[in-house]
């Protein structure tokens, strides 16, 4: 018998929803798998950023020591060249004690020596300044190794007897105060009086005398010094913005030479280098290179041991920048990577979000358009693209099964619209083509009024030319007294017949036609220019003519004036408020046949892309409320009848221009 526990439904379980799943396998690697790399990448190019830093601050060090070593190197080569000079050599030969002392003083303040004397064969000492004691000089391996034979350059450390030996003013500037330096090893000292020296010396020998030469600079308080090093080590543009290199030379652990700054104008002469550092570089003779704390900050630095000539372990060179702005920078990075991590993984979320959504908006689409049909709504459609899916495809079927149902609705709806479209266009066009009579009865209107004020005027100017000729006749010889003003008046009535003329061929172009003859349209440009003038003296607006052209073309005059006109004219109309306005004609040849290009050329107000495509049809205008639209329709048609071709260019804002080309010769 089954137990009835048995049969007890089992509590359904709550569906995990599938986006959710899918979210979860999609963010899996980009909430835990991206986040480990980026720590460990971050590590990583910290510790080689640190890295870079060491190795940049270990070939600065190697900059400064090679800097130090040619010093020491140079300092030997000008003793040997002392030495060798002809009249240090003749004042040794001749014994001349005067001659050397004079010469020791020049070549000291020459070559900025702090100390310069000559140790005679007997023993005795030639110095520059006067020593006040010299005892005890042989006791320097750099000075027995010069009386031995062998020229060479060290840095010593001269005690503070040893420099007052050499000259009380040396010991005062050797002296140094010593500040409390954080980080330093404790000391009961107050004053560092001893002095570090480049010392160098060169054997003396020849015309059977001998000796040494034996000169020397003091690096304390030697600020050119250590600031060629700076130079050297850190030229302009060679740190971070912020950083700042600096350089220092040690006497034990006592700057004795730097331009690391205790305040902003004062340097950390006296101030001791760390216990750490000291320990390591003084003590084991290692280099340290490393971050260490300098005087105030913390610094990315070099130090190296220092060695006299008896291979003491006697001070440090140092070399180092500023740490601070490099962590700044790097910290900077970091961060931006980390923030441009959180901005992938904010941005993911929706993404994937709205993939999910791809998914499953297809089905929803489909049952609500299901529930619209069945309410009736024959029109509504899932809207599904049928991207190659199952459910693509299915939404897709559905679609066209409603689209088939619909089909006779639309194409009934189709026939309606373009029959009403074809009645719109027809009573548009009926509407242009009344306006255009209306023009058309005006013009001849007007062409009739023309014709009449032609004749008019022109018999008074018969009789004012007729009434010149008389004076001329009357005035006999004395009219040479007036023939200029008398050449003006025949120049003038000249013009006015011209334009009278010029005016009847255009109102009345079936009386003046001469059908297709050769003409130049460079000329023909010049004679429609009056037809304009009143245009463009009303208006502020400059012409340019180039009218280069030479070849004529087979063209009803008439016909080449109107296409001229309603060019100029649509051109002077797109310059409201002035502009230029170039007119200009030239030879081409176009497909192995020469011809003749006009072009008009405005810097008006331009047309749209739009307008640009439409300007040849008929009854279209971009003159609001004004014109027909038929100008450029019928100038197109007429550039047609002769072969011709019109072009347009133009640009919204910076004008407008027109090619026509017509063919050479006959059509």
């Amino acid at each position: 018998m089954t137990d009835p526990l048995d049969r007890a439904p089992r509590p359904k379980r709550r569906p995990t929803s599938v986006r959710m799943r899918l979210l979860a396998i999609a963010l899996l690697p980009t909430l835990v798998i991206m986040p480990i790399f980026f720590i460990i990448t971050a590590i990583n190019w910290s510790s080689r950023f640190d890295n870079l830093l060491i190795a940049k601050v270990n070939g600065e060090l190697t900059i400064a020591d090679q800097y130090l070593s040619q010093l020491l190197e140079n300092s030997t080569l000008r003793m040997q060249a002392i030495a060798d000079s002809a009249g240090f050599v003749s004042r040794v030969a001749e014994n001349d004690s005067k001659g050397i002392l004079a010469l020791l003083e020049y070549q000291r303040a020459k070559l900025e020596l702090d100390f310069l004397y000559y140790i005679t064969p007997e023993g005795s000492v030639l110095s520059s300044p006067q020593f006040v004691d010299d005892l005890g000089l042989t006791k320097w391996p750099v000075v027995a190794g010069a009386l031995a034979g062998q020229g060479s350059a060290r840095i010593d450390v001269f005690e503070a007897s040893d420099l007052g030996q050499v000259s009380p003013y040396l010991a005062n500037k050797a002296r140094i105060d010593l500040v409390p330096t954080q980080a330093a090893v404790p000391t009961e000292r107050k004053v560092e009086a001893r002095g570090m020296m480049v010392h160098a010396a060169t054997p003396i020998s020849g015309n059977g005398r001998s000796g040494a030469l034996v000169g020397g600079v003091l690096l304390n308080r030697n600020l050119t010094f250590i600031d060629t090093i700076n130079d050297l080590v850190y030229p302009t543009a060679s740190l971070t913005e912020g950083s700042q290199g600096t350089a220092t030379l040690f006497l034990d652990d006592v700057r004795v030479s730097t331009n690391v700054r205790l305040f902003q104008d004062e340097r950390a002469l006296g101030t001791r280098v760390s216990g750490v550092v000291r320990e390591a570089v003084l003590d084991r003779g290692e280099v340290w290179l490393d971050r260490a704390f300098v005087v105030n900050d913390w610094y990315i630095s070099a130090y190296e041991p220092i060695t006299d000539s008896f291979g003491k372990r006697v001070g440090m060179l140092y070399v180092g920048f500023l740490d601070q702005p490099f962590r700044d920078a790097k910290f900077s990075t970091i961060l931006t990577f980390a923030v441009a991590f959180a901005v992938i993984v904010l941005i993911s979320v929706p993404i994937f979000l709205r993939w999910a959504q791809q998914i499953f908006a297809p089905l929803e689409r489909m049952l609500r358009t299901i529930s619209k049909v069945e309410k009736g709504n024959l029109g509504a459609r899932t809207g599904v693209e049928n991207s190659g899916g199952e459910i693509g495809r299915v939404a897709a079927q559905m679609d066209s099964l409603l689209e088939q149902i619909q089909e006779r609705d639309r194409e009934l709806t189709r026939r309606v619209a373009a029959r009403t479209q074809d009645l719109e266009e027809v009573n548009r066009r009926l509407e242009a083509t009344t306006k255009q009579l209306v023009v058309s009865e005006k013009l001849a209107a007007i062409g009739e009024i023309a014709a009449g004020i032609a004749h008019e005027i022109n018999n008074p100017v018969q009789v004012i030319q007729g009434n010149l000729d008389v004076v001329r006749v009357q005035l006999g010889a004395e009219a040479d007294q007036i023939k200029t003003e008398l050449r003006l008046i025949d120049e003038q009535t000249h013009s006015i017949f011209l334009i009278v003329n010029k005016l009847l061929q255009f109102t009345r172009p079936d009386e003046y036609a001469e059908g297709s003859a050769q003409h130049r349209p460079a000329d023909i440009l010049l004679d429609t220019l009056p037809l304009v003038q009143h245009l463009l003296s009303n208006s502020e607006i400059v012409l340019h003519q180039e009218l280069n052209s030479l070849n004529t073309v087979a063209i009803n005059r008439t016909e080449l004036q109107q296409i001229l006109i309603n060019l100029m004219v649509n051109a002077i109309h797109a310059m409201p408020e002035g502009g230029d306005l170039t007119l200009a004609a030239e030879d081409q040849q176009r497909e192995g046949r020469e011809g003749v290009l006009i072009i008009v050329r405005d810097t008006g107000i331009g047309m749209t892309a739009e307008h640009l495509t439409r300007i040849f049809d008929p009854f279209f205008t971009t003159k609001q409320g004004e014109g027909t639209g038929l100008g450029l329709s019928i100038t197109s048609k007429l550039v047609a009848r002769y072969d011709g071709a019109i072009e347009a260019q133009s640009r919204l804002g910076h004008g407008t221009e027109f090619h026509v080309w017509f063919p050479a010769g006959g059509c």
